[in-house]
């Protein structure tokens, strides 16, 4: 592209990197600022404005007034450099487990025994009775057998891995026999035949989409059948005309062909929902207690703890998996074992347990609770600007998530919110901007807060961001 002699006047007004440097260190804003972000600052606001020069998008100003502009706009450069970028939200969603805004919130005590460590030494590979090197599974397999009444268990960092790692020791260059119906998809487009081939295990697909029959598996069992995997549907449901096969039929005709059982059961969880008035959600109890040799499942769902893979089941099994080479490309390290074992340790009484794990607590909240944190917040932003914001109390539902009880909806009272002269979408996005971001959603013209998922605390935040938002505007 040709520059004509009016761009070429500006490109030589801009000043050097040196200049702006100097201007800098004058400055009490960059003080702190390290010397290497100033720099790169300094240069990506100039290369900016080269190429804005030379797109005639950009008029520069003479003398000082170019050199203030310049300062302010390396001073946002410099802001957002220094910020992190993994961000504390607000999630006014209603989804609980939201994948996308970290999935479970860690209970109060679990995040002090984080702290604590996370900073100092610990027996993280250390026997304290013998004085030599240990396992650092040992730190939390007691507890989870337990809890779950099983042989032995042990833990890696997702259930992704845990399942590639169980398939990969029991099935590896042999067959697997899963329903059609079964082959799951999670976030982020892995599934389960995906895995399965990594592992090196040789799926056989059995049944029809909707409909699997026990002797669909009795006609598929060999010689060179490895493996009998169930999975559970956790994040989705096929409704109708339908047939599977229970867990404990397959675990009986596992014994009959001397073949090993395996379920992945996705989310898992401890708690039966059903005593809650919710949806029943096979635990991982009942499942251990069918006689299944391999269980696996997530910590950071239902379970409300860390993001972890659990692996639990029959001792033959588990001593193999353990020892399998991949085990150490998929540890868990000193902090996840720390907050996970705290979590786990909350179960032993399931009260204290609903009451202190944040997604139990969200998830099992009663709606009247809910409406008063509505109301509560209604009256807050009323009194920021009354006569811009139209507040409705609307009836709509929550969402476990993260892939969890997909035909639950939990009866919710949200906050539907207009506010005069500005869209719904631009809310949304200016409140995404907010610091801290509030992630709400959008339904029928309306920007919506669920308080499902807002902590008491918070309502304030959101609070002063319409506050700011409507003196903005």
């Amino acid at each position: 592209m040709a520059i004509d002699n009016q761009q070429k006047e500006l490109l030589q007004k801009l000043p050097g990197v040196d200049h702006i440097l100097e201007l800098a260190a004058t400055d009490s804003f960059f003080s702190d600022v390290p010397r290497t972000v100033l720099i790169r600052s300094v240069r990506s606001v100039l290369e900016e404005l080269r190429s804005a020069i030379i797109e005639n998008d950009h008029k520069l100003s003479d003398g000082d007034p170019a050199d203030t502009a310049i300062m302010e706009t390396v001073k946002g450069f410099v802001s957002r450099a220094m910020a992190f970028n993994l961000k504390r939200t607000v999630n006014a969603t209603g989804i609980v487990v939201h994948t996308n805004l970290g999935r479970s919130l860690l209970a109060e005590e679990v995040v002090q025994n984080l702290i604590t460590i996370g900073t100092r030494y610990s027996n993280l590979e250390f026997d304290l009775a013998v004085g030599k090197r240990g396992s650092r599974y040992s730190n939390v397999e007691d507890i989870i057998c337990e809890l779950t009444g099983a042989e032995a268990a042990m833990v890696v960092n997702n259930n992704a891995g845990a399942v590639l790692l169980s398939l990969e020791t029991v099935a590896r260059g042999r067959k697997v026999i899963v329903s059609r119906g079964e082959l799951v998809e999670i976030g982020g487009s892995f599934r389960i035949p995906d895995v399965m081939a990594k592992s090196g295990g040789i799926m056989c697909e059995i049944g029809a989409t909707n409909r699997t029959h026990l002797r669909d598996y009795e006609n598929a069992v060999d010689d060179s059948t490895a493996l009998l995997l169930k999975v559970h549907k956790s994040n989705y449901s096929i409704v109708g005309f339908t047939a599977e096969v229970l867990l404990q039929e397959l675990v009986a005709l596992g014994a009959e062909h001397n073949i090993p059982v395996m379920e992945d059961l996705g989310s898992g969880t401890f708690i039966d929902f059903s005593k809650y008035g919710l949806i029943k959600e096979p635990t991982v109890q009942e499942s251990v207690a069918t006689g299944a040799d391999i269980i696996t499942f997530s910590g950071d769902k239902l379970l409300g703890g860390p993001q972890a893979g659990f692996i639990v089941g029959k001792k033959e099994y588990l001593d193999r998996i353990k020892k399998n080479p991949i085990t150490r490309a998929l540890r868990i390290d000193k902090l996840t074992l720390a907050s996970l074992e705290s979590t786990l340790r909350l179960y032993r009484d399931e009260e204290k347990a609903v009451r202190a794990i944040p997604t139990l607590r969200m998830i099992t909240e009663s709606v009247e609770n809910i409406a008063k944190r509505a109301g509560s917040l209604k009256k807050m932003l009323e009194k920021v600007d009354r006569s811009r914001l139209k507040i409705d109390l609307l009836d709509l539902s929550s969402r476990a998530g993260g892939g969890s009880l997909p035909l639950l909806e939990l009866p919710s009272k949200c906050l539907g919110i207009i506010v005069d002269g500005i869209s719904a979408n631009t809310i949304e996005s200016k409140l995404r901007s907010n610091s801290p971001p509030i992630i709400g959603r959008i339904e029928e013209d309306y920007y919506i807060i669920d308080p499902r998922t807002v902590q008491d605390e918070e309502l304030a935040i959101i609070e002063n961001a319409f506050d700011h938002l409507l003196n903005k505007s």
